[in-house]
């Protein structure tokens, strides 16, 4: 799934978005061959993946099983501690309120994701959780970072999904 991102220029902020994004787009790759909702995410700290999931809602039947749910419990385990400060949280779709609020609770400063969730987004759609300034931690929100990609994959998952239940 290439683009013009591809091309990397030195020192660039948005080249280690993309950096890190395609790295979350793994793991929604790897959500997609399991039959969930092909969502990814990775927490980085100091230049290095330190949690990262993938959707797991029907594996696991938890609806708590998220891959920005996955990928924070990860990454505080790493840490030995709930507050993940100078971290990045990368995500394939916008976060839900339930993720949205999680990223405030972990005070992580930045959050970064691809595609826009018209129907849950949380952290910038439908509600702005995570740039709330009366919450105790605001992020810093980056948008459409590998939009595209992030957008194909879950359409061609879900154009699966309706294919199977009209042949069923």
């Amino acid at each position: 799934m290439a683009s013009f991102l591809d091309v990397e220029t030195p020192g660039s902020g948005f080249v280690e978005h993309e950096r890190w994004m395609r790295m979350a787009f793994r793991e929604a790759e790897i959500a997609y061959s399991k039959g969930e909702v092909p969502i990814g995410a990775v927490v980085v700290h100091e230049g290095h993946v330190i949690g990262k999931g993938h959707n797991l809602t029907e594996t696991l039947q938890d609806p708590t099983a998220h891959a920005e749910m996955i990928a924070i419990t990860a990454a505080s385990e790493h840490l030995g501690s709930r507050r993940l400060l100078d971290c990045a949280l990368y995500v394939t779709l916008e976060p839900c309120s339930m993720c949205s609020g999680a990223i405030v609770l972990a005070r992580i400063p930045t959050l970064v994701f691809g595609a826009s969730d018209p129907k849950a987004g949380a952290s910038g759609t439908l509600y702005t959780i995570t740039e709330d300034r009366r919450l105790n931690h605001v992020s810093v929100v980056h948008r459409g970072v590998l939009e595209p990609e992030s957008s194909a994959i879950l359409k061609s998952f879900f154009a699966e999904l309706r294919q199977q239940k009209r042949k069923a």
